[in-house]
């Protein structure tokens, strides 16, 4: 079976934008009608770690144009194993419930299998972020089984359930794969409501506009996949597009940039703000380096200087008490209903 056609990512193309430090200064050449910490009325704190996301590397099997990572075939980045020793030492010595597993397509790691199992003997929930294709490669066709045999919580991601607009934002047959791979995790009890194995979808605009309502969302979305593919699962999560990386290239050429930006500025909800994903989760990369959020970590920018860079160095109390960092992108999670990797944060 073929994989999806693949574009070449920012940094394959030697782009200007591949470069975290352009994607920033393109944003703050940009005039705005105040910056983020002037809407937040001070410094925005962690209260809590609730979730450790793991992101085991930037090689994934598609190059989606919306992507943050800027992941595609050709990135090299993984995690050794090693390092994810580190994480597991580190999460040893915690009783933080959750560890999130994102990549990249995080399955396409060597020592992917062999981390959840080593989380799950040390008793804490599983999520994997998964684009659904990776598992109708000839070398993944098992994972729904290992999924389930390690209740993983699959996290996917899947722009819209009508095939134009996914195929649009993702490549030509995504779409199709997609809905395979969804029956697939169905068979093995993904999605039932009865099971206990947890299915959730993840959208994102298709274009340079916010979310819909997620609640209103998720009873279309149950729906339609319901009746045009016989797909069942348990939860839709909307997410807005982070004006980073590839989405970030696409707003300029397009002549969206401006007009998205003030959107989102316009759009700043306080009350979104207090629930964003950073106050409760630490971000670890493929090397090991902490920061506040996956978009943080593509933009390279780490957690605060008070508080440990290296997941060998890991303290949960000095983490716990972190300033988040702060640039114009973060008015991407804070914007009407709020956006996180679980969804509207309102």
């Amino acid at each position: 079976m073929s994989s999806p056609k693949s574009l070449p990512t920012l940094r394959a193309r030697g782009a200007p934008l591949a470069s975290p430090d352009a994607q920033r200064a393109l944003l703050r050449s940009l005039p705005i009608a105040r910056e983020f910490e002037d809407a937040l009325g001070g410094p925005l704190r962690a209260t809590r770690i609730d979730v450790m996301q793991i992101n085991v590397g930037k090689l994934c099997n598609q190059t989606c144009r919306h992507c943050h990572v800027d992941a595609g075939p050709d990135r090299r980045e993984v995690m050794s194993r090693e390092t994810m020793q580190l994480c597991l030492d580190a999460l040893a010595r915690t009783d933080i419930p959750t560890v999130d597993i994102t990549g990249g397509a995080p399955e396409l790691t060597p020592h992917f299998r062999w981390l959840v199992e080593q989380v799950r003997a040390l008793g804490r929930h599983v999520i994997d972020r998964c684009n659904l294709t990776i598992l109708e490669t000839p070398t993944h066709r098992d994972l729904p089984e290992f999924f389930a045999e390690n209740r993983v919580e699959v996290v996917c991601s899947l722009p819209h359930y009508a095939r134009l607009s996914t195929d649009r934002q993702r490549g030509d047959g995504v779409h199709e794969r997609s809905i395979r791979a969804l029956r697939r995790l169905n068979e093995v009890g993904y999605g039932d409501g009865r099971s206990g194995l947890r299915l959730v979808l993840v959208t994102n605009p298709v274009g340079a506009f916010l979310p819909g309502a997620q609640a209103s969302l998720e009873t279309e979305w149950k729906r339609e996949m319901k009746q045009r593919h016989g797909v069942s699962f348990d939860a839709l999560y909307t997410i807005t597009n982070m004006p980073i990386s590839r989405y970030l290239e696409w707003l300029e050429s397009s002549g969206n940039l401006q007009r998205y930006l003030d959107a989102l500025v316009a759009a700043f909800n306080p009350a979104a703000a207090r629930g964003v994903m950073c106050r409760s989760t630490i971000s670890i990369g493929w090397d090991g380096t902490l920061y506040d959020c996956d978009f943080n970590q593509m933009l390279e920018m780490p957690v605060h200087a008070s508080a440990p860079r290296h997941v060998r160095d890991f303290d949960r109390g000095l983490l716990e008490a972190r300033t988040i960092e702060l640039d114009r992108h973060c008015f991407g999670c804070t914007a009407g209903a709020g956006s996180s990797c679980g969804g509207a944060t309102t």
